[in-house]
């Protein structure tokens, strides 16, 4: 089993109706994920809408989920600002978090250089061991092979990273130049077929919200070697990669709308995200009677 299990759920953060960050809901949703068989969560995110938290926010609901829930919890602490990403990273560090996720410093847009000083600050601040966020759709910038496998090879606390970059051959040279004890995660839902074909050790997803079961079953098939099983399974997931994020509802809009649907805590995503479109509900009903729910 990886480090932090195959399955990981990037967890959304549970407002009340005025907009206010919801504990008690963050706590009653981690337990429910990890019921429907998620084997660890990634807490305040991007799902988990970490633009929109303060530093304060963060911390307290990474302690009340890692309060929760017995399962690993990978605590966000990335920012564009290698200060701020080291006190956030040192806030999560004092939670009880099982490891740090630390996205690549997004729109400033840092050189190579730039880049592999963040990620040694940020590794030093810590003694837990951390997961790279490698994802430059959002951050206009790509840990390149060579700045990631360096870091991996010297700093011994970089043991992952969240691969969202949808290259699956240049995560494969990833794998093959970074230490053995380095692993891989699938940060986009529907490369994870894919990434697990070069190497990867698993998902840091979005639909495991509800169907996280499915996933580890698509996982579980790859690895035991029944790969028709495992691409019957992902044909079957392909509704919900589509409805996760679309150009209405950006990720986490249609994940809070599925939330809704299902009774567990989630609300509103804080401006600017949202407000739903019409129709979602409707579009969530049919993601799940795909699945073979009602």
């Amino acid at each position: 089993m990886p480090r932090f299990g195959r399955v990981l759920t990037a967890m959304i953060t549970p407002f009340t109706a005025d907009g206010a960050l919801d504990l008690d809901g963050a706590q009653a949703l981690a337990k429910w994920l990890v019921e429907q068989g998620n084997d660890g969560l990634v807490i305040a995110g991007t799902t988990g809408e970490s633009a929109t938290l303060s530093h304060a926010e963060q911390g307290d609901v990474i302690a009340a989920v890692v309060e929760a829930v017995d399962v690993p919890v990978i605590a966000g602490a990335g920012s564009n600002d290698t200060r701020a990403a080291i006190d956030l990273t040192e806030r999560a560090s004092a939670t009880g978090a099982a490891g740090i996720l630390s996205v690549t410093p997004y729109y400033n847009r840092p050189s190579q250089a730039g880049i592999d000083r963040h990620f040694r600050d940020v590794a030093a601040s810590t003694d837990l061991p951390v997961m790279l966020y490698d994802i430059p759709v959002r951050s206009g910038r790509k840990i390149e092979t060579a700045t990631l496998t360096k870091l991996a090879h010297d700093v011994e606390n970089i043991v992952a990273v969240k691969d969202a970059t949808g290259d699956p051959a240049e995560s494969a040279r990833v794998i093959a130049s970074t230490p053995d004890s380095f692993e891989l995660y699938s940060g986009n839902d529907g490369d994870t077929l894919p990434l697990m074909a070069v190497g990867a050790v698993g998902v840091v997803g979005v639909a495991s919200h509800w169907a996280a079961r499915e996933m580890s079953e698509m996982l579980a098939a790859f690895e035991a070697g029944d790969t028709a099983r495992a691409r019957d399974l992902n044909q079957k997931l392909l509704p919900s990669w589509e409805y996760e994020s679309f150009d209405a509802a950006p990720n986490p809009v249609p994940t809070k709308a599925m939330l809704k649907l299902l009774g567990q805590p989630g609300g509103d995503c804080r401006a600017p995200m949202g407000p739903e479109p019409e129709g979602i509900a409707d579009r969530a009903r049919q993601v799940l009677a795909g699945l073979g729910r009602s």
